[in-house]
């Protein structure tokens, strides 16, 4: 109560810490999602005249009759507000770092902290991890960074700084790589940058296996960590095989059937850069050169030249469809890809076959394999379904989080 005034105010701290944020106002029964923690709020879902609101910035998220929601950022287009607290609170330092303890922890778990087998894998893997637009993987001391919305970029200087306090880590560089995810069509880009310390590249161990990670020149954050567990079902297949590893990048399967003891291995990829890593990657390893071959040519164009050699094929392209409007193009070259692949293994042959298009589900992507081995005749029997590893956990209320599908494939 204010002396003399006879009119009661709120305490003091609730003032300090009450934190105001623009609202957002849902229409009338649309709010269902939300109640359900789905992290995403559509535009058609939304009242509120928002053209004065600005890409990045915090919004609180009230139903039409008033009641608080959830927080999230803000973002003209389809997908308005995305979602990263159901609780009212302040989005400060202390909110960045519960939630990255709780990730930390879920990680620890997982067996993927303190392992002298594993140093490196993902601690943010955005909506699995309640941070929606946020990616973070880590290689051993450096944490690479990338946004996927303005409101995360916006806290990057936080993310950096409570990323190099974490207990249980030891994080000496950060390394912000969303130039590819957030720049805009007709805006200047913006730039990759280091938040902290200068490390260019890292070699790091998963499972035994050592890779050279160059996050600067390599694709996504460096390294493909969501097919870890994908490339140890591999590794049981592939002692005294032949191995073809198409889309290889820097060689994530090849190394697996190396060391497993494949008689031999064939990579094949469009890039040069990737032959240079995977050919780097067998010597750091101490793998027979005599094993190895790497192939820098078109996919499509080594599967249609080359006789059924292989016992097992790898089938893991970039996503041929990242958005519905080419989900029909993306089709057509999956099928192409399996039914090139199914037509040529010997007889007996696996096939690892994956799609990281999160336009295509699961069951598209059974279906298009289905027309592919239809079309060549072959008895086709499926023997493992896969999927990203659990350091890329998928949120139950946000079933797309799931992106990665896969498939074992036996052929006779």
């Amino acid at each position: 109560m204010l002396i003399g005034s006879g009119i009661v105010s709120k305490p003091i701290f609730a003032l300090i810490n009450e934190q105001m944020y623009r609202k957002i106002i849902l229409k009338p029964q649309k709010d269902r999602s939300v109640l359900n923690f789905h992290p995403w709020v559509f535009s058609g879902a939304i009242q509120t005249d928002v053209k004065s609101f600005t890409d990045g910035e915090l919004v609180e998220v009230y139903n039409h009759a008033g009641n608080y929601l959830a927080t999230g950022h803000f973002r003209h287009g389809t997908i308005m507000v995305r979602i990263i607290s159901f609780k009212k609170q302040t989005i400060d330092a202390t909110f960045w770092k519960e939630k990255f303890q709780k990730a930390l922890a879920l990680r620890k778990v997982l067996g993927l902290l303190n392992n002298p087998e594993i140093n490196t894998f993902r601690l943010i893997h955005g909506e699995g991890d309640g941070l929606p637009g946020l990616i973070i993987d880590i290689y051993d001391d450096v944490a690479v960074v990338q946004t996927h919305s303005e409101g995360m970029h916006l806290a990057i200087d936080t993310i950096s700084s409570e990323l190099q306090q974490l207990e249980g880590l030891n994080i000496t560089t950060v390394y912000d790589k969303s130039s590819d995810t957030l720049s805009k069509k007709g805006m200047p880009p913006i730039p990759n940058s280091f938040l902290s310390g200068s490390k260019t590249n890292q070699v790091v161990t998963e499972n035994g296996v050592k890779f050279y990670v160059n996050w600067e020149e390599g694709q996504k954050t460096g390294f493909f960590l969501d097919q870890r567990m994908n490339r140890q079902l591999l590794a049981t297949y592939a002692k005294g095989k032949r191995v073809l590893n198409t889309f290889c990048y820097s060689g994530g399967f090849s190394m697996y059937a190396l060391q497993a003891g494949a008689a031999h291995v064939d990579s094949v990829d469009s890039s040069k850069k990737a032959i240079e890593w995977i050919s780097q990657n067998v010597e750091l390893n101490g793998f027979d050169a005599g094993k190895h071959a790497a192939w820098c040519e078109d996919v499509f164009d080594f599967l249609g030249k080359n006789d059924a050699i292989h016992d097992i094929i790898v089938l893991d392209p970039p996503a041929f469809a990242k958005h519905l409007s080419s989900v029909d193009r993306a089709t057509i070259g999956y099928r192409n890809l399996n039914q090139e692949a199914i037509r040529r293994i010997k007889p007996g042959g696996l096939i690892f076959t994956f799609s990281c298009s999160q336009a295509i589900d699961k069951t598209l992507f059974r279906k298009i394999v289905f027309m592919a081995a239809a079309k060549t005749g072959r008895n086709v029997t499926i023997l493992h379904q896969m999927t990203q590893g659990p350091d890329h956990p998928v949120s139950l209320y946000h079933p797309e989080g799931e992106y990665l599908k896969g498939l074992v494939l036996r052929v006779d």
